[in-house]
């Protein structure tokens, strides 16, 4: 290769990394622009649900009947605690909150006030019926209820 040709070559590496260079800042200022632009604006889930009151929510106990097939019998329940199952609390923009039953079927979940629906978390398609429940809690107080779940059995 003659003196000339390597002075080309030398040069064309020079004029591509300038160009690379060039367009490394070209798009370091872009994505920072894109940043900048983004930050400005508000979140689109900036309309949270409010905060509950401590006081403020839902409680009650969760059954299932019947426990067994056939008719019912007078000295034999026929309902027994729903215990250890998740529920999940939504109003119109989604979920809200979540919470499980204790060993009694019990539970308590801190909620601002308004119109709610229940359900079983996560078990679509099962036999039986576990809601969903619609409820409206009020403002400054527990809203007590008892539900019942539906087994399937007959």
């Amino acid at each position: 290769m003659n003196t000339q040709a390597k002075q080309r070559q030398s040069c064309n590496r020079g004029r591509v990394r300038r160009l690379a260079c060039m367009n490394k800042k070209r798009v370091l200022k872009g994505v920072l622009a894109v940043l900048v632009m983004i930050s400005s604006f508000p979140a689109a889930n900036s309309q949270s649900t409010p905060a509950p009151e401590s006081n403020t929510g839902l409680e009650g106990v969760i059954t299932i009947s019947p426990i067994h097939p056939g008719p019912t019998r007078i000295d034999v329940p026929d309902s027994k605690p729903l215990p250890n199952t998740a529920f999940v609390v939504e109003n119109e923009k989604g979920e809200v909150a979540s919470f499980t039953t204790d060993d009694q079927g019990r539970f308590r979940v801190s909620l601002p006030a308004g119109h709610y629906t229940v359900s079983t978390k996560g078990k679509k398609g099962r036999i039986g019926r576990f809601g969903p429940f619609n409820v409206d809690v009020a403002a400054g107080k527990m809203t007590t209820v008892q539900w019942d779940c539906d087994t399937g059995i007959r």
